[in-house]
């Protein structure tokens, strides 16, 4: 196989050339960087539409052309997206849910505010569960409702009614 060829494998999608390797579910393609005299790697995951990283890529020896993809290079940085996007998911995820417990007269319990992200029309739900995991609860609220301590207790307190928007 020659640098600029595309490898002949099961996976017909794999290429490997000198600015462009596509395999294991990520294409890692160096560009010029806009910023700059340099270059840059643009890491785009099958089927996205944007690159999920984009970082400053080596010159080469001749301090002008980048220097070319290789198979150790292409790991890394297929390591390195796959890292970065599964922390931006966490990070959305932790943004879209969040729980409290609280001692009530009932026992001890589980507050959850989860919204569903929407570019139309977001929504979420308020939902309570006693420790055995049972839902005494589970009503729509805004994606707004800011769930705190006092806000879950007084939930609580009001037997699960559902919060006014000012809550």
């Amino acid at each position: 196989m020659t640098a600029h060829s595309a490898e002949t494998s099961d996976d017909a999608t794999k290429i490997c050339t000198p600015l462009l390797w596509c395999d294991d579910g990520w294409t890692a393609k160096v560009i010029k960087n806009e910023d700059d005299e340099g270059w840059a790697v643009a890491m785009t995951a099958d089927g996205a539409r944007e690159p999920a990283l984009i970082g400053p890529w080596t010159m080469g020896r001749n301090k002008k052309d980048p220097k070319p993809l290789d198979a150790f290079a292409f790991n890394t940085l297929v390591k390195t997206a796959t890292e970065f996007v599964g922390r931006q998911r966490q990070q959305l995820r932790a943004s879209l849910s969040k729980n409290l417990t609280i001692d009530a007269a009932a026992g001890r319990i589980t507050v959850l505010h989860e919204i569903t992200p929407d570019d139309d029309n977001p929504s979420a739900t308020l939902s309570a569960t006693n420790e055995l995991g049972e839902v005494l609860a589970c009503v729509s609220v805004s994606p707004a409702f800011k769930l705190t301590r006092a806000s879950a207790a007084r939930w609580i307190e009001q037997a699960f009614a559902k919060p006014n928007s000012a809550d």
